[in-house]
């Protein structure tokens, strides 16, 4: 039956092949674009077919944008066609387990970045076809509609086409297209243009696929985006009217901008340092070179404290703009992150200006704030924070928020901004993040028209989407949609009031019902509903926002509501629904469901037994950055010392693994590695348990220290932050973000509360592991592990507790008999001249699993391993964190 042939495998959170598997064959791939007004029907085919010849799994993975709703996916596997069909959740579930009960199918999905995902498991000789349909609508920024398609198929195609139809009543200003994929497949690229319709093809031959002459591999991997924008008679826009529908469109230009009054609020705490406060710093300075006379402007930085340039608004003279980019650029991150204090700072800023009669009462107030982690100082209640800064804002300002790299929560950044009339952008740690923070602030730069309302008839139109605007920014767009009643009216008018720098006439527009329709039917070029589906889906993606920032859980049900009978209806797939893919086999329902987990951290496969079918992923956060360790060969191949505090060996010569124990005091500071030839010491300070317990104090590492004295560099690892000194520069940062610094030969990476790696000269490579306890654990006390590679590089001269064993010394063990413990062995060890009773028994490694930690057997060596290491342990005790060891 079908449902032998299909099941599920996991996937990785990464961007894939749009085609996956061995010894297949693609027949096709093809994704079509239809753009109407600004809204986009894609629809992305492809035919494989197994040419192996075993049974096998293949997928199909398609990226697609963050804004866009799946509507639609089918799938036919030798003729048996499974068609989605979208439903509440609840009922998805529902239905979904009646399946998975009789053994049929089982498969979740999981929500990160954007793409769908699918997979099948198919005899030799089958033929699949996948088809996703997806729908979005065009955003104006800087005068550009963007739409962007990405081409992943992952190996050569017989027939593989991109087609994208573009239909613009008004007439279309230009259009262009361009890629990511090489320069051999820059100008394939056909466009077709009349004044109204568009046509963009890419189609390259198999032989134009190849990466070079002769190859195999597929050169197509990239992002194909078209380019365009629109004519437009007036100022007044564009009103059109079609299948029982309006939308109205307004981007007015020849207007003088506004004044504005901004404050920057700018993070400055320690996982900002590096690469990212360059970026933000190049970035600041560009914008505030950008500032005009009539603008008036303060910067205010924050870690754990706050700072303000200027503690009131100044204006943006050529002087004060110089002096405040020598103040940005004098920046020193370190430390923690206050985002509550510094926001309430700047609104105090903006109402103290409007107060005193600074603010011109035409100009827009906006808070800009750029920040890469959650809030670790101050109130770092998330909700909290939001409702504090909705409480003073006032309703002339606004907030734009700019989250960094992904250990920010966006979400939280997007409701606040969302909360207080601004939007929400991330911004992507790579080379140029400072020309994403520059283009955003661009987005922003140029506000034309404040308290923007567009009218209509009361008694023409009803379920009108938002239609009072804060802010109006040159090179962007404002549309409303809308239903028109039954009436015996043949035109429908709207009226649009403003405030601007001059005197703004109200601005008014005809439009005859169902003139469009006549033309819609003629061509190609467009699809048919679209001002249906577009008012839809500008409806559920403001119910979406509002829901997200609900006062009451009472508002937010009936948003709620509203939205689920808005998805159901026009079948888009969002947080609310999911996907229900049915089929019959044999005169038998199968289904399959792409929906969302309620545990994303137990994966994709969880608690999956029976035979499942498939996954279909439409996935909508984003990835945090993970941090893994790859598993080698040995069980265990690393040195570590953990816990009270626990050494385990691995000697990869004898195939073993030494465990031993020091009875240290805490306050101490042992020597771990000292290498005077690499110039490297880590050394380790003991901190106490809060009180005895049978009669003793456990101890364990509270504090460590690598130090490369070539480098003149030293990482100093406590439980509540790190340090990293160079030379006279001393930086330090919270456990609340994940960091990665670069100071030539040494990389250091912290992963947000989990552990701190330190790499030197890529030979030597250090991991401390963070262990957090319950603050009020009458006995405990946070501490740290470290684990060291079995393969670092140290010179000849290396000793310290753990470094001495770089020159593996050899051991015997026999004589293995009962112990006084039945689970634990006792042998003889003959090791560096001398015998030791040893004891069989288990540690702990804790880099996977830090609550129950996996167990490491090894040969326990009594008396704080006396005998296995040279002299005694208090040899290794050392008076400062940076000290190397003297001879032993």
């Amino acid at each position: 039956s079908y449902s032998d042939l299909i099941h599920v495998l996991c996937f990785d959170y990464l961007c894939m092949q749009a085609i996956q598997g061995n010894d297949i064959t693609v027949k096709s791939y093809k994704v079509e674009s239809r753009i109407t007004l600004r809204f986009a029907h894609t629809t992305v085919k492809s035919s494989v077919v197994n040419s192996g010849p075993n049974a096998q799994s293949i997928g199909f993975n398609v990226q697609i944008p963050k804004r866009a709703f799946i509507n639609n996916f089918t799938m036919n596997v030798n003729g048996i066609t499974f068609v989605g069909s979208v439903k509440e959740k609840t009922m998805a579930r529902k239905l979904y387990a009646q399946a998975r009960a009789r053994g049929k199918a089982a498969g979740i999905v999981r929500y990160a970045m954007e793409t769908f995902r699918t997979e099948v498991h198919v005899p030799p000789g089958s033929k699949v076809e996948f088809e996703l349909h997806y729908q979005e609508m065009m955003q104006r920024k800087l005068g550009v509609y963007q739409h962007t398609l990405h081409l992943q198929p992952g190996r050569l195609v017989p027939l593989l086409q991109v087609d994208v139809y573009i239909f613009e009543p008004k007439g279309i200003k230009f259009v262009t297209a361009s890629n990511t994929l090489g320069e051999q497949l820059a100008d394939l690229t056909k466009i077709s243009h009349t004044k109204e319709k568009a046509h963009i093809v890419f189609k390259p031959t198999l032989q134009q696929q190849r990466k070079c002459e002769n190859c195999t591999e597929s050169a197509v991997d990239g992002v194909f985006t078209v380019k365009y924008d629109v004519e437009r008679e007036s100022n007044a826009g564009e009103l059109e009217v079609s299948d029982g529908h309006f939308i109205q469109f307004f981007a007015p230009s020849d207007l003088s901008p506004l004044s504005k009054n901004i404050v920057f609020v700018i993070d400055v705490s320690g996982s900002m340092w590096g690469l990212k406060m360059k970026q933000t710093v190049e970035a600041m300075k560009a914008i505030l070179d950008d500032l005009s006379m009539d603008d008036y402007f303060s910067i205010i930085d924050f870690n754990h404290n706050v700072r303000c340039w200027s503690e009131d608004l100044v204006q943006a003279s050529s002087l004060q703009v110089d002096e405040a980019k020598k103040y940005v650029q004098s920046i020193k991150p370190n430390g923690g992150t206050n985002i509550n204090e510094a926001l309430l700072r700047a609104v105090q800023m903006l109402v103290r200006a409007s107060n005193q009669g600074l603010i011109d009462p035409r100009s827009v107030s906006m808070i800009i704030l750029v920040s890469d982690g959650d809030p670790t100082v101050g109130e770092i209640k998330l909700s909290t924070i939001q409702k504090n800064v909705k409480r003073v804002m006032r309703e002339e300002f606004s907030l734009f928020s700019l989250g960094i790299g992904f250990d920010v929560d966006f979400d939280f950044l997007e409701r606040m901004a969302m909360d207080n009339r601004g939007v929400a952008q991330r911004i992507y740690a790579n080379h140029d993040a400072a020309e994403q923070l520059k283009t955003f602030y661009s987005q922003v730069s140029s506000p034309l028209l404040r308290s923007i309302t567009i009218h209509f008839p009361a008694n023409a139109v009803n379920n009108v989407t938002q239609n009072r605007f804060d802010k109006f920014f040159s090179g962007s767009e404002l549309i409303v949609a809308g239903k028109l009643q039954p009436s015996d009216l043949t035109t429908l008018q709207s009226f649009t009031t403003a405030a601007a720098v001059s005197p703004f006439t109200p601005l008014s527009l005809f439009r005859f019902s169902n003139s469009l329709d006549s033309v819609l039917g003629t061509h190609q070029h467009s699809f048919t509903g679209f001002a249906r589906q577009m008012w839809a889906y500008i409806t559920v993606n403001q119910l979406l926002a509002e829901r997200s920032v609900a006062p009451t859980a009472s508002k937010k049900r009936k948003i709620t509501q509203r939205i689920l009978a808005l998805a159901l209806e026009h079948q888009f797939v969002t947080p609310l629904t999911a996907m229900l893919v049915e089929g019959h086999d044999q005169g038998r329902p199968e289904r399959l469901i792409a929906d969302s987990p309620r545990d994303s951290k137990h994966g994709c496969c969880s608690g999956t037994k029976s035979k499942p079918l498939s996954i279909l992923q439409k996935e909508y956060c984003s990835t945090t950055a993970t941090y893994s360790i790859v598993n080698l060969p040995h069980p265990f191949d690393f040195i570590a010392v953990d816990s009270d505090p626990h050494f385990i060996i691995h000697l990869p010569k004898n195939n073993m693994d030494i465990c031993f124990n020091t009875d240290s005091k805490p306050g101490h500071i042992l020597n771990l590695i000292s290498d005077p030839g690499t110039g490297v010491t880590i050394n380790g300070q003991l901190v106490g348990s809060k009180k005895m317990k049978n009669n003793k104090i456990q101890t364990y590492f509270g504090t460590i220290s690598i130090y490369s004295k070539t480098d003149s560099v030293q990482v100093i690892v406590g439980t509540d932050r790190i340090d990293l000194m160079e030379g006279r520069n001393n930086h330090f940062f919270s456990w609340g973000a994940t960091v990665e610094l670069a100071l030539n030969r040494i990389r250091v990476t912290i992963v947000k509360e989990q552990h701190v790696t330190v790499t030197i000269d890529g030979k030597i490579s250090v991991m401390v592991l963070l262990h957090r306890v319950w603050k009020k654990h009458p006995v405990q006390v946070d501490f740290l592990g470290i684990y060291m590679s079995s393969d670092n590089k140290y010179s000849t001269q290396v000793h310290g507790l753990i470094g001495q064993f770089a020159q593996e010394p050899k051991v015997k063990v026999y004589g293995v008999h009962e112990g006084a413990d039945p689970k634990k062995k006792e042998a003889t060890m003959e090791v560096k001249g001398n015998k030791l009773a040893v004891t069989r028994g288990w540690q702990k490694d804790y880099r996977h699993d830090k609550k129950r930690g996996s167990d490491v057997y090894c040969w326990f060596i009594h008396n704080s391993g006396k005998g296995f290491i040279d002299g005694s342990y208090t040899s290794y005790i050392l008076p400062q964190l940076d000290s190397f060891l003297t001879a032993i």
